[in-house]
């Protein structure tokens, strides 16, 4: 914000033989009064051209964000519909191949498996937080390259893109080949100036909600130790269906 015009007054001496009467004082407030209006005329004038200058930087950069966002959901979805037409070709293992780069650049499994942990996540060391993070992107790997086997038609696209609490909603459809529509709903988050996926909502159904009232639930039950048996045995069993 711009500092107000200091004003220092008329510096001239007065007459050894003069004293100040009403019309100096008079000259004095008008003089301060013109250097008011100038100040308040310049600042309006100033606020007039900055502002929209704000505004456009503004629209551009959240316009910037928008486009980042999407593209992070149809690098995704680009992925998957290329492993779905080369399906039989790459097999199971060929589609994890193929599948887990471009997984671990589009999702942030860090965050994904702090939330789904709930509040055992503050108890472990940070070895076990990054086992944990591996092992949830093996599985959320596994599940894409078992689920998306075959290719029919799909179609992808992308509805909308905006701006929510500081993250970006990604509404997408998935269109099949016998022409029923699936929404896929993608919430991301930046870290360090880099969107990534942390939920996907399936026809309205939310994934991480799923998944941190399954996994706590049987932490709070059997412990933190069972949770891991258990989800290395899904990743062995997509595995064995290698097809």
């Amino acid at each position: 914000m711009e500092k107000p015009f200091l004003h220092t007054g008329n510096t001239r001496e007065p007459h050894p033989e003069m004293n100040f009467s009403t019309i100096d004082c008079s000259i004095i407030e008008t003089d301060h009064a013109v250097t008011r209006q100038t100040s308040i005329m310049t600042k309006t004038s100033l606020y007039a051209t900055i502002l929209p200058l704000v505004a456009c930087c503004y629209a551009a950069g959240a316009a910037e964000h928008l486009d980042a966002g999407k593209a992070v959901v149809e690098k995704l979805h680009s992925t998957l519909l290329q492993v779905m037409m080369e399906a039989d070709t790459l097999g199971y293992s060929g589609r994890v191949d193929q599948l887990t780069p471009v997984l671990n650049e589009t999702f942030d499994f860090a965050t994904i498996s702090r939330i789904v942990t709930g509040k055992h996540w503050k108890l472990l060391a940070e070895d076990e937080r990054s086992d944990f993070i591996d092992l949830f992107a093996s599985l959320s790997t596994a599940t894409y390259a078992s689920n998306f086997d075959s290719y029919s038609g799909e179609v992808f696209e992308t509805l909308e893109v905006k701006e929510r609490r500081g993250n970006l909603l990604v509404k997408t459809v998935i269109l099949t080949g016998e022409g029923d529509r699936v929404m896929l709903d993608y919430l991301l988050r930046n870290t360090e100036d880099v969107w990534q996926i942390v939920n996907v909502i399936a026809d309205g159904v939310s994934d991480l909600s799923l998944k941190r009232a399954d996994y706590t639930a049987v932490i709070k039950k059997q412990g933190f130790y069972s949770l891991i048996t258990k989800l290395h045995g899904k990743v062995a069993d997509y595995g064995s269906s290698d097809r």
